[in-house]
This record gives structure tokens, sequence and C-alpha cells, in this order.
């Protein structure tokens, strides 16, 4: 694996590069244009990527390490079977990115709109995802445990077969959420009732 550390990738242009088995640590892509990129099997770690543009970017097999993504443009990028383990985003636009069997573990998204975003199956275990707007969201099976819910909106989000601890329960506004009856019944008993 080719290892670039420490590098500045401040402005430059990268657009519609394929990069495989490269690794990157400590790396500022501040403002860069990486339209297109393409990357297989890269590790990124502990990499800046404010105002970076990723539109139409797509990776796959790649992890995203303690990464910081503030007014980062992602429209209509792919992340799939990557790992965005313990990376934060700050106001970028998510809405039309696809993420498929991704690890966010650890993500702090707080605050971000991810209205009508489907995350079936994902795993978003200890994630700060308070006050996101997750409206719409498909969210069968995703793993939620541990997660930071508060004021959370889940309104026509589809939860069903979704793990939720009992405090995401309590913390996020479920009004309107299709839920199983596991579910239902964890947010009565997290709400205080007594369900016989």
């Amino acid at each position: 694996m080719t290892s670039v550390v420490g590098e500045d990738f401040r402005d430059a242009v990268l657009a519609g590069q394929e990069w495989e088995g490269r690794e990157f640590e400590g790396c500022d892509f501040t403002d860069a244009d990486l339209t297109g990129l393409r990357t297989r099997n890269c590790v990124f770690t502990d990499c800046v990527f404010v105002g970076a543009d990723l539109n139409e970017s797509r990776h796959r097999a790649t992890a995203f390490r303690s990464c910081r993504f503030e007014r980062t443009v992602l429209g209509k990028s792919i992340v799939e079977g990557c790992s965005l383990l313990g990376s934060t985003f700050l106001d970028c636009r998510l809405r039309s990115l696809t993420l498929r069997e991704t690890d966010l573990t650890l993500v702090g998204m707080g605050g971000a709109d991810l209205r009508g975003l489907d995350l079936r199956g994902l795993r978003f275990r200890e994630a700060n995802l308070g006050e996101c707007d997750m409206r719409r969201c498909d969210l069968r099976e995703a793993d939620l445990t541990g997660a930071r819910l508060l004021r959370t909106r889940f309104a026509e989000a589809d939860l069903r077969d979704a793990r939720l601890d009992a405090d995401g329960l309590a913390q996020a506004n479920l009004r309107g959420a299709r839920v199983d009856t596991l579910t239902a019944l964890a947010f009565a008993s997290a709400h205080g009732l007594h369900v016989d």
C-alpha cells in the first residue's frame, strides 16, 4: 500500500482520478476538487476535507478514520462497503449520498439533514445523530445502539427491526415513525409504561 503522510492537497485539482490501495494520514484536502474521484481499498486517517468537492465520487472498501468533513459537497456520491469510524460531518450536503454496507460507528453528524435516505442495515453505534432530520429514512435493521438521538426527528421513517436502546427511544422524536412490536414495547418501557 502506498502511504502519504501529512501532505498538503489544499486547492488541488484531482478530479476524476482513481486511487487503489493508497493510504493517507494527516493530509489536508481543504477546498480540493475531488469531483468524480474513485477510491478502492484506500485508508484516510485524520484527514481534513473542509470545503472539498467530492461530488459524484465513488468509494468502495475504503476507510475514512477520524476524518473531518466540513461544508464538503458529497452530492450523488456512493460509499459502499466502507468505514467512516469516528469521522465528523458539519454543514455537509448529504441528502443525495448513497451509503451501502457502511460502518458509521462513532460518527458525528449532529444536526445533519438526512431526509429520505436509504440507511438500511447501516451501523450507527455510538454515533452522534442529535437533532438530525431523519424523516422518511429507511432504517430497517440499522444498528443505532448507543447513538445520541436527542431531538432527532424520525417522522415517517421506517425503523422496523432497527436496534435502539432505551436512551435513544426516550430522547428521539419518533412521532409518526414505523416500528415493529418489539420496538413499540421498548419505547413504552423507556417512557415509564408497564406493559402486561
